[in-house]
């Protein structure tokens, strides 16, 4: 019999979210088959077992919080005479299989029993803990009086509503994501000197350029949109204005100065919001970049975008036009010194050099800045660099 230990999953992180198990306690499974899919601060995370054998024991129940270093589920890994069993009838009983040398004690997943009876597991109860709620307090709807992490909502509401008839009141615990977008975006609007640059961009040319290459991209299976243009677009920008690629330390006494433009693009997954970024830009065309762009976007809205997708961004770009947003004052990415956030495409009047109105495609750009390296005269320049290249976009195919 072998314990699975919950391994390291990097970037210091001790604790993850069982979101969901791939196999069932009974079963027989071979090295390398998916077992669960894990939800840390940063993606969803699907972990293969090591070795081949029948499952014995889950230790955690879907919802619960596993910890690093300590066991997942145990494995036999020599008999495979194994009875499927069902842990809710043989909770705390002892049964004997025909096949085994000895008995097996089996116990229901995690949950344990306080002096006041309340049943809940590890993860119900750290919520209680939280939420300043005793569980002997609450009725539980669970199995055998099991308490749930719905009747902790609903005992808020309950109490709320003597309280104040709130009835429609619900707490949810931020966490996973979330919990750590919270954290970095309050960590860099506290620390970070931020200011911010609006400007408008005329779209047509690149509109027609699109529908141009558009027949070509469809041949390679390949989605275009007009996301891949505006990161070949900041890229070329960055090799005239570096200081917007670079990073400053923490006491701000230093600037690195970063080699390549590993250029992130905001996702909104089922998970929260998640920033891959495509490394390397400054080595690539525009179809390299669609491709792995499309990539990415199809694997960050499902979660499952590796960690190293994720780290060592050095510039940002949030697509808000998608939801129908124009401006917006984004906040920075940390370490990465500016973010741009490109807004939605409007036909709007506008007057040409003979002042006679004509109708444009414009798109609004907001950038956020850190003003501790970045100045507004240089913010400036370099977004006319940036608008330079996306009106006149053949440049962006052929750059010299």
């Amino acid at each position: 019999m072998k314990d699975f230990i919950l391994p390291d999953i990097g970037e210091g992180i001790v604790e993850c979210e069982v979101v969901k198990w791939l196999i069932v306690e009974g079963q027989k499974i071979k090295e390398d088959d998916p077992v669960v899919e894990v939800m840390t601060d940063k993606a969803l995370v699907e972990i293969p077992a090591k070795y081949s054998g029948v499952v014995t024991k889950l230790y955690y129940g879907e919802g619960e919080i596993a910890k690093v270093h300590f066991p997942l589920f145990s494995i036999d890994t020599v008999n495979t005479n194994t009875i499927q069993v069902n842990e809710t009838v043989l909770a705390n009983a002892e049964i004997s299989a025909d096949n085994s040398p000895s008995k097996v004690e089996w116990q229901t997943k995690n949950i344990e029993s306080t002096p006041s009876k309340a049943l809940a597991s590890p993860a119900v109860r750290r919520l209680a803990k939280e939420m300043g709620i005793d569980l002997a307090t609450v009725k539980g709807t669970g199995d055998k009086g099991r308490v749930l992490r719905d009747d902790l909502s609903q005992f808020v509401v309950s109490d709320s509503d003597d309280k104040s008839n709130k009835a429609n009141n619900t707490v949810e615990v931020i966490k996973g994501v979330k919990a750590s977008m919270a954290k970095k975006m309050s960590h860099a609007a506290l620390t970070v000197p931020h200011f911010s640059v609006s400007e408008e961009i005329q779209l047509d040319k690149l509109i027609d350029v699109k529908s141009q290459l558009l027949d070509t991209y469809i041949q390679k299976q390949l989605k275009l949109t007009f996301m891949p243009f505006f990161i070949k677009a900041i890229s070329l920008a960055l090799h005239q204005f570096p200081i917007i690629n670079a990073q400053v330390n923490d006491d701000c006494s230093e600037i690195t100065y970063m080699d390549t433009h590993n250029i992130g693009f905001a996702i909104d997954s089922k998970v929260g919001l998640l920033v891959p970024n495509i490394k390397g830009v400054e080595r690539l065309s525009i179809m390299d970049i669609t491709s792995q762009y499309n990539e990415l976007v199809d694997r960050a809205r499902l979660g499952r975008v590796k960690t190293e997708e994720l780290k060592g961004g050095t510039i940002t770009v949030s697509n808000i036009g998608v939801l129908g947003g124009t401006v917006a004052t984004p906040i920075i990415n940390t370490p990465e010194s500016a973010i741009l956030a490109l807004g939605r495409i409007q036909r709007l009047p506008r007057f040409n050099e003979q002042d006679k109105a004509i109708a444009v495609n414009i798109m609004q750009v907001s950038w956020s800045a850190d003003h501790r390296i970045i100045d507004g005269s240089t913010l400036v320049k370099f977004n006319n660099l940036l608008k330079s290249y996306i009106e006149n976009p053949i440049s962006l195919l052929h750059p010299l």
